[in-house]
């Protein structure tokens, strides 16, 4: 079983910047598949980020690109998402997501995480 809880969420001005942690229990930690993604009232869950075991190869998508990074600490179980020039739609509820497999490409669909954390909530201002 592979528990994640986040943290780092809360209200920011746009233009700024906020870091948000996942910390994932696990002794495979180094092996698995992270992503991030977020979701707003009313509509699906949606990719955000993903890096593989290695930390060796990441995705963002589109909407995200050149602002947000995804890493990795294998020593701290943690990875992180480093958000800069955040946007008012860019406010969401950040989920963090495992994959215990170890990919060559880290996945963007949410079937292919099968463990979740609770999710920690971006706010930003406009």
């Amino acid at each position: 079983q592979v528990q994640l809880v986040e943290s780092g969420g809360g209200l920011v001005q746009a233009g700024g910047s906020l870091r948000l942690s996942c910390a994932a229990s696990g002794r495979t930690f180094s092996s698995y598949t992270l992503g991030w993604f977020r979701q707003t009232p009313g509509k699906e869950r949606e990719f955000v980020a993903a890096i593989t075991w290695s930390g060796g190869s990441t995705y963002n998508a589109d909407s995200v690109k050149g602002r947000f990074t995804i890493s990795r600490d294998n020593a701290k179980n943690t990875v992180y998402l480093q958000m800069n020039s955040l946007k008012p739609e860019d406010t969401a509820v950040y989920y963090c997501a495992a994959d215990p497999l170890p990919k060559k490409y880290p996945s963007t669909a949410t079937t292919m995480y099968p463990y979740w954390g609770q999710g920690t909530q971006v706010t930003v201002s406009s």
